[in-house]
């Protein structure tokens, strides 16, 4: 017979083995979902007694490393070379821990971006290109087969972009941008954008006044290239065609300050895209990850030579009345229409005569209408667009400089919250803006509304493609793109000529797509890891390299803007043609000169020596000598 009562001594130990802890530890594996071959990757074991010796095998080569105080050993450097599936295995003591990890060819991961550039580059259309160069990602990290292509097709849109959208930085970005199209469209419709126009076209009596004139409206509408162009080409071209200066003319000077302005400018609807990539671009490099996105920005402004100097020459170009190339000597028709053969004539001094269209312009229509137009019968008044703008800056700066920390103004950039700050200001913009609105008079709310709302849909495509460039970059940082690249090139390329090198690719890009902002998509993500990785190699990935880092920052977004300047399949560049009435390819055909010239100048005079640590102030002075030397002995006014 069995008795039921237990024993004091059993009772003694059960309580014991409840109340203390067990003496076994299991230990863990955290491994990534994929390997790349000959790409070092991380694995780490939890879970371990500390200071015991862990040894851990990963197809077949064997690691070990001492746990650390919390039981944790990593190993930063496990290489496999073979593609596949790698066994891991990892001792401690008495346990034992296993799994298996996919490892594929290391180029691979490099297809999802080669895939997007090569789409682009053939369609002309970023949104596709992206769309399948994310698809076939998620499909590499599944299986490639047709359950892995489907399951990959489902994640883009289920796990990419929703993860894109759901961030809340990057929904931060999309709302500030979004919001400064509102209010551009508010102050458009109200007049306060056309009062501002008209109070600078008042002052220009002469042709070389009526340019710098249209340069100073592409300066004063700064916050957006496609407000600036559309805005500044209709409604100079009146004030262009009275003094005789030609359609091309205008559509260069409006096509080379619209982009350069609104993407050195610190409050545009460029600004939040830019910091969007440039911060997701420095979260996926260990030794970037805390800086702030605003402050590298901030630093890259000064290496952006193109867009610096292409503002310069525009200002030269007006100012001094000079032309050469096409610009001075365009084929043109002969004004008598009696007479049918073609001769080379001078597009200043054919506008100088009365003639400011080619005679073979066969120009797009103006873009006019609501959105793009003051209401008619309003009042004009100035203040309606620049109380905005102003408010707009002075509560961006105060944000900036209250969420902020430390002594410095550096100090303040790197602590603060720019993503709030920028949510800050752009909503109270919107509402001075539209309370200025109604309160006067100009528009109901109704109207308000509906300019705001105009205003906001002009960004949704651009909207849409950052949405998508961060979910390709999600799909790269997860296929550990940017660690086979390092592998791949960050020995072989001279640290100094990185910058230079993404400038020329930026542009190649740019150029053959027709879109700057697809452009710095795709490349961001890879440019910023692998000139970080070329640093390293060199011994200076610290605070004596890092204008190798601002200088890259910056080639990758003015790469992209020359490259859209070229390029005659460009939106910009196209709406500027729109905008000023001019032939589409007259346009292009004269300014891709001084485009190439400012683009040359820049890169050899500044972005080459920037690499080798010249200060970028003294290569801008370096950079406009040139451009005005070169002026003076190849150009020659109209008037001549």
């Amino acid at each position: 017979m069995i008795s039921r009562r237990l024993s004091p001594v059993l009772i003694i130990a059960g309580l014991l083995a409840i109340a203390l802890p067990s003496a076994a530890h299991a230990i863990e594996i955290e491994w990534p979902a994929i390997g790349l071959t000959a790409v070092p990757i991380e694995v780490t074991v939890n879970g371990a007694v500390a200071g015991d010796l862990i040894t851990l095998s990963v197809a077949g080569q064997d690691y070990s490393a001492t746990a650390d105080d919390a039981g944790r050993a990593k190993f930063d450097a496990v290489i496999v070379n073979e593609a596949g599936t790698a066994n891991i295995v990892a001792k401690s003591g008495g346990d034992a821990a296993a799994a298996e990890m996919r490892v594929l060819p290391g180029w691979v991961s490099v297809l999802p971006a080669f895939v997007a550039i090569a789409v682009a580059l053939l369609l002309r259309n970023v949104i596709p290109a992206l769309l399948l160069g994310l698809w076939l990602g998620a499909t590499a990290l599944q299986s490639f087969t047709l359950k892995g292509a489907g399951l990959g097709l489902l994640d883009s849109f289920q796990v990419f972009v929703a993860g894109s959208v759901a961030n809340s930085d990057r929904a931060s970005i999309i709302l500030f941008t979004m919001m400064i199209g509102g209010m551009v469209g508010i102050i458009t419709r109200n007049g306060g954008m056309a009062s501002v126009v008209k109070s600078i076209v008042s002052r220009a009596k002469t042709a070389v006044g009526g340019q710098v004139a249209v340069w100073l409206m592409g300066l004063m509408i700064f916050f957006d290239d496609y407000s600036n162009t559309l805005v500044v080409g209709n409604t100079a071209r009146s004030l262009t065609d009275h003094l005789n200066i030609s359609r091309e003319k205008l559509a260069y000077i409006v096509d080379s300050t619209a982009a350069p302005v609104a993407c050195l400018a610190l409050i545009t609807t460029w600004i939040g895209y830019q910091i969007g990539l440039i911060d997701q671009a420095l979260a996926s490099v260990d030794g970037l990850a805390g800086m702030q996105a605003y402050s590298v920005f901030l630093n890259s402004i000064p290496y952006s030579f193109y867009p610096i100097l292409a503002i310069i020459f525009v200002l030269l170009i007006a100012s001094t009345g000079l032309d050469f190339g096409p610009m001075d000597k365009a084929e043109v028709a002969m004004l008598e229409s009696a007479r049918a053969t073609l001769e080379l004539e001078k597009a200043e001094v054919r506008a100088r005569n009365g003639q400011v269209k080619p005679e073979s312009d066969d120009p797009l229509p103006a873009l006019e209408g609501e959105e793009l137009a003051p209401k008619g019968n309003i009042p004009l008044r100035t203040v309606n667009a620049f109380v905005p703008i102003l408010t707009l800056i002075v509560v961006l700066a105060i944000s900036m400089y209250m969420l902020g920390e430390g002594p410095t103004l550096t100090d303040i950039l790197n602590t603060t919250d720019p993503y709030k700050a920028m949510m800050y200001s752009s909503f109270v913009g919107v509402l001075v803006a539209a309370s200025m609105t109604i309160g006067q008079g100009i528009l109901s709310v109704h109207e308000t509304v509906d300019a705001w709302y105009g205003g906001l849909r002009a960004t949704l495509f651009g909207m849409i493609i950052l949405v998508l460039a961060w979910s390709l970059s999600d799909v790269t940082a997860a296929l550990h793109t940017a660690a086979y690249l390092v592998t791949l090139l960050a020995g072989a390329l001279p640290v100094a000529l990185v910058p230079a090198i993404v400038f020329i690719l930026a542009a190649l890009t740019a150029f053959t797509t027709g879109t700057s902002w697809g452009t710095m998509a795709i490349l961001m993500p890879l440019v910023v890891p692998l000139a970080w990785a070329v640093m390293a190699m060199h011994g200076i990935a610290d605070p004596t390299g890092m204008h190798i880092l601002y200088s890259t920052v910056s080639c990758c977004l003015a790469g992209a803007v020359w490259g859209d300047h070229c390029s005659p399949i460009s939106d910009t560049t196209v709406l500027s043609s729109v905008a000023s009435g001019c032939n589409h390819i007259e346009h292009v055909r004269t300014q891709l000169p001084y485009a190439l010239v400012v683009g040359f100048v820049g890169l050899v005079f500044g972005t080459i020596p920037g690499g080798f640590g010249v200060s970028p102030w003294i290569s801008i002075v370096v950079c406009t000598a040139i451009l005005i030397a070169g002026l003076k002995f190849f150009g020659r006014r109209a008037d001549d």
